[in-house]
């Protein structure tokens, strides 16, 4: 195992600073203690009080996990209680093995000696502490920036994958052939507006950040390009019923994120129909959740379009969920048939707003 993989295994590395700081501080004692007037018997004591030490801050470890998402100042002041409660009795410990196996006797004042250099017990375990939430948060910082990190090279991936089902030859052969038919029939006011709207689709597909969020508002407004091209393509026989919540509207979604649903949606469920169908785009709040939902009166998940269905997840649905696995810890992601027929794709991710 290498230092990296010891390092993100939370558990093993605790494990290993914790004793091996305990040590540390046992064989400091002990090279400090030739110094000294020393008997054999001080080796245990040595040892003794590191043992004590490594046993009375173990406990520490499970109490600042309780109390890790206290405000500041409460978590502070409970790091000092903490720190100096186990500090002296440890230092009570230590004084105890001294006094009674090493200086041999009873002290009439032994309470005195018993709780001295309680302020020192109290400054070795509040560096313990420190120590323990530095490592923490060194740890926490290294899973954010390989999340950054992950999520950059998804990313630039995804871009790369949807230019491969976004901007397929099929959807470019369907669009350039419909202009073509519609400069033939000398209607060139919808092939030049058909032309329009797919410029401006494809400026947006390739202009916006995969790693940015945007506004669900501004999504949609590519969206709707995108569905008037299509639109044009299948006439009446394509239905496109929104349904936006104004809060929802304003949230923030990953980019280009409903666009490869709604072509499946197309590719598989209205174009299977010879009399088409209607494509419903729902996106609503419920707490602090955002939940999008695209579904199709379509053939569904049956046996006759399994396979077809499957090489549509294999590159859109595939896509979107590596995409939500990277950029979330709480999501969901859920294909259903919908009733009474078609099939339904539901998204649950966090609600999240512009801070501008």
């Amino acid at each position: 195992m290498n230092f990296q993989k010891l390092i993100e295994d939370r558990k093993r590395f605790f494990w290993l600073l914790h004793f091996s700081g305990w040590l540390g501080f046992a064989l400091v004692h002990y090279i400090g203690s030739f110094m000294n007037d020393m008997r054999d018997i001080y080796v245990f004591i040595i040892i003794s009080n590191a043992w004590f030490g490594a046993l009375l801050t173990l406990p520490l470890r499970y109490v600042y996990q309780r109390i890790w998402d206290m405000a500041p100042w409460k978590l502070i002041l409970a790091i000092l209680s903490a720190s100096y409660v186990v500090g002296s009795i440890w230092v009570v410990m230590q004084n105890f093995t001294y006094w009674e196996f090493y200086k041999f006797g009873y002290r009439p004042d032994a309470w005195y000696w018993y709780f001295r250099n309680s302020l020192g017990g109290f400054y070795i375990v509040l560096c313990w502490s420190g120590l323990y939430f530095g490592i923490k948060y060194y740890q926490m910082l290294q899973k954010e920036k390989q999340k950054a990190l992950k999520a950059s090279s998804m990313a630039n991936e995804a871009q790369l994958k949807m230019l491969r089902y976004q901007l397929n030859p099929h959807f470019l052969f369907n669009t350039l052939n419909a202009i073509s038919t519609l400069i033939l029939c000398e209607e060139n006011k919808t092939a030049n507006g058909m032309v329009a709207k797919l410029s401006d689709f494809l400026r947006y597909s390739l202009h916006t950040d995969p790693i940015k969020k945007v506004q669900l508002k501004q999504e949609i407004q590519a969206l709707t390009l995108y569905l008037e091209i299509e639109k044009i393509r299948f006439e009446e026989n394509l239905t496109v019923i929104w349904s936006v919540s104004k809060e929802a509207n304003n949230a923030l979604v990953p980019s280009l994120l409903l666009q490869p649903l709604i072509e499946n949606a197309i590719k598989y469920g209205i174009a299977a129909k010879t009399d088409g169908g209607t494509i419903n785009i729902v996106a609503k709040t419920f707490g602090n959740d955002l939940l999008l939902e695209v579904s199709d009166d379509g053939p569904g998940l049956t046996a006759t379009n399994t396979s077809s269905t499957n090489k549509g997840e294999g590159v859109g649905i595939a896509n979107i969920k590596d995409r939500l696995q990277t950029l979330y810890d709480d999501y969901s992601f859920s294909l259903s048939a919908n009733e009474p027929n078609g099939l339904k794709v539901n998204i649950r991710i966090p609600l999240e707003f512009d801070s501008e």
